[in-house]
């Protein structure tokens, strides 16, 4: 087995251990015990900050979904947790960004010559934006559209308010959802 599949499947396994772990959490009743909506703010920064990787994703959904429901305070969590999902994109994007387009085209070897010069394309960069705002917005890992906007150069600048608004919204989404139930 290839260095490069090892790790693919490392990383499918660890995604189904990480969904198997919310679950459990989700149905332990551990989270509701520990999570009491007293401290709302600080819970929703930490499960924010843990929102955006695709090995974390789905214990801090469940976890965002107990605080909201605790807690009742639908907009703070989204805005607070928007704020820790946003801590968390600046670090994955400082060692995706450039190491990450840099492969993809390296993989692409002639034809990623073709495909890099889509990326100066204005429509096209625009439409690669908005797509990895929404990947961003859903519980799909952060890291895909990070490394959409990292193959299209977005810049940090710009990356911060996207990153705030689409994680926040998805936030919001799920402690709406999370109360309706």
């Amino acid at each position: 087995m290839t260095e490069k599949r090892a790790h693919f499947i490392f990383d499918i396994l660890f995604i189904a251990l990480s969904v198997l772990v919310a679950i459990w959490l989700a149905k332990s009743g551990i989270l509701e015990r520990n999570l009491t909506g007293k401290s709302f703010l600080l819970e929703s920064f930490i499960a924010g900050l843990f929102f955006t990787s695709a090995f974390t994703t789905a214990p801090a959904i469940t976890a965002l979904g107990i605080i909201a429901r605790s807690s009742g305070h639908i907009l703070p969590i989204a805005i607070i947790g928007g704020l820790g999902a946003l801590t968390g994109d600046l670090i994955i994007f400082k060692f995706i960004r450039d190491r990450l387009s840099d492969d993809i085209f390296f993989i692409l070897g002639k034809e990623g010559r073709q495909v890099r010069h889509l990326f100066h394309i204005r429509l096209f960069r625009w439409f690669t934006f908005l797509f990895a705002g929404l990947i961003i917005a859903s519980p799909l890992p952060d890291e895909l559209g990070l490394a959409l906007m990292g193959i299209s150069k977005t810049r940090a600048s710009l990356l911060i308010p996207t990153s705030l608004f689409f994680n926040s919204l998805g936030i919001f989404i799920i402690a709406l959802i999370a109360n309706a139930l």
